[in-house]
């Protein structure tokens, strides 16, 4: 995350500023106005889309972020003159009526825009070679097969195959709605359901169809989406991933944080409220039952539900109290499952517009070659190695709104894979004061993804006004993940075995959503987020699912951009 960063602007002295863009009411006790039907912990999408959906119901919802903007990993930050999201790079499935475009409409009431990105949404680089992802299955399909005329067979059942894993994936979403003991009889029937490839590893299934690594490498050149090298990744997340962009890449019209901005009045509408700087030391818990939490500051706010959008581990491995976790079988639990992988970012502001810059609304997946397992290996041993994906990305390009908000401006953000192990030395130092040595390490990552953008732009040389390191401490001191773990768990398939890893905890009154109960990804944690609040309402539920999936007109948020030539 790119608030504990350093500005550089031709080796000026650092800038640590606050972001502008603060969306929520800062937390006080003065302002609680309870008793609160549901309280939120978190509100990452996952944590808002529940709130909002329990809100228009007739909930009345406390949503208590410990950071100082809502949003989770979907907010924005503002410094400098430029700004920056942190995890909304790109969107799909909004360009039509699918799902994921009626949630949002819901959610936000249809005040989320979308603009289209190109028609080549993302740009596989492997060495010196590219492909190019181009919007439309049948385009999509067409360019395959134009780069590998040997492999048509083999990429049509590769299509077969993804669309199949969506439907079985369907059935899988819906067994979250199932106790624990339910799921385990459903994975029964669950074999005729689902294909025999549903959850194997990625690698694994397609080299089933073809023996071309090449065109192996670049079907998976997405596996940065969810953090999960292909050999290691299960089919499962990355037919999720591709299904999801095969129609495009869209963006937010006004950036990332117009997601909480929209969804927060719907979460106000009955009463409730979403509080920043709101640090929840613990979940209260008496005669077995969740009723309430405690704050860091001592504060005890009761309600009759908790939801913890706060991740597995958080949840079971610090704020329910550890006899309890321990009793209901989650610290056993959460062993089961590893945390996903961390990363460094770069953060960059050029004056002069997209157009005259030549920025692209094309996201870049720049690999040394197509050895993604390897490779990783090598990083993950050695910290010199070649960085095994840089992922670069032009929001202000994607964003038509950008240019009205900040004139003569443009914005780039890179991100690349990160070992925690390399920056643990510094865990335990205060933001801001890590030191010399961190800032010097810092710094060499910097210069690394930096070179990496300039090897595909080499014209943006010398034209950078300001930039901002990230690093994996980042994201543990401002977003609560204390290995810097962006997708919350890994997405192997041992992960989608878990059948504790739902909804409904076994301890009454306490819930969980987001990417934790389902999948990760701002469209796998929304639709959580829903499958929570129906699964709490109950027949009530049934009657919201109806809805916002049936009833719902087709066209609440009309796209302001269609995708350029």
């Amino acid at each position: 995350m790119p608030q504990d960063t350093e500005k550089k602007e031709k080796k000026s002295s650092r800038s640590l500023t606050p972001s502008t863009i603060r969306i929520g009411k800062r937390y006080r006790p003065t302002r609680l106005d309870g008793p609160y039907d549901a309280i939120v912990i978190g509100s990452g999408i996952g944590g808002m889309t529940t709130a909002a959906s329990l809100s228009e119901m007739g909930k009345k919802v406390l949503v208590l972020e410990q950071h100082y903007t809502a949003g989770g990993f979907t907010h924005a930050y503002s410094r400098n003159g430029y700004e920056w999201d942190v995890g909304v790079h790109y969107i799909g499935d909004v360009g039509y009526p699918t799902m994921s475009r009626k949630l949002f409409d819901f959610v936000s009431s249809g005040n989320l825009k979308w603009a289209a990105m190109d028609k080549v949404y993302d740009r596989i680089i492997l060495g010196e070679e590219h492909y190019d992802f181009i919007a439309g299955k049948e385009e999509f399909v067409k360019e395959m097969k134009r780069r590998f005329p040997n492999d048509a067979e083999a990429i049509d059942k590769y299509m077969v195959m993804v669309r199949e894993v969506n439907k079985g994936m369907r059935w899988f979403t819906m067994s979250k709605l199932m106790r624990p003991w339910q799921q385990k009889a459903f994975s029964v029937l669950g074999k005729k359901l689902f294909p025999d490839y549903f959850n194997k590893t990625t690698y694994e299934v397609l080299s089933s169809i073809t023996d071309n690594e090449k065109l192996i490498s670049v079907l998976v050149g997405q596996w940065g989406d969810n953090g999960m090298s292909p050999k290691k990744g299960s089919f499962l997340i990355h037919c999720l991933i591709a299904k999801h962009y095969f129609n495009g890449g869209y963006y937010p019209v006004g950036g990332a944080s117009q997601i909480a901005e929209t969804i927060i009045p719907k979460i106000q509408a009955s009463g409730g409220e979403v509080f920043t700087y709101a640090d929840v030391e613990k979940i209260i818990i008496e005669k077995g039952r969740a009723v309430g939490v405690t704050m860091k500051d001592g504060t005890d706010i009761r309600s009759p539900l908790v939801i913890s959008n706060a991740g597995v581990m958080n949840t079971f491995g610090k704020l329910v109290p550890q006899d309890v976790a321990e009793k209901h079988g989650y610290l056993k639990n959460i062993k089961k499952v590893k945390r996903s992988f961390t990363n460094v970012g770069l953060f960059i502001g050029l004056k002069g517009d997209a157009e005259s810059l030549q920025l692209p609304k094309t996201n870049l997946w720049i690999y040394p070659d197509g050895n993604h397992d390897e490779n990783v290996e090598k990083f993950v041993a050695d910290h010199t190695s070649p960085l095994p994906v840089v992922y670069v990305s032009f929001p202000s390009a994607k964003d038509p709104s950008f240019q009205t908000r900040y004139p003569g401006r443009s914005t780039i953000e890179i991100v690349a894979p990160a070992s925690f192990e390399a920056w643990r030395k510094w865990q335990g130092t205060t933001w801001g004061k890590r030191g010399e040595d961190y800032e010097e390490f810092r710094e060499y990552f910097a210069d690394r993804m930096l070179e990496a953008l300039y090897k595909q732009m080499p014209h943006l040389r010398g034209k950078i006004d300001y930039y901002e390191a990230s690093t994996p401490l980042s994201t543990e001191f401002f977003c609560y993940y204390d290995e810097g773990e962006i997708y919350g768990l890994d997405h192997d398939p041992s992960r989608f075995e878990q059948h504790w890893l739902q909804p409904k905890t076994t301890i009454p009154g306490l819930w969980l959503t987001g990417q934790d109960a389902l999948s990760c990804g701002v469209a796998g944690a929304m639709v959580a987020g829903f499958l929570t609040a129906v699964q709490i309402l109950g027949l009530k539920g049934a009657v919201l699912a109806k809805k916002v999936m049936f009833d719902a007109p087709e066209t609440q948020g009309e796209l302001v951009v269609q995708h350029s030539s």
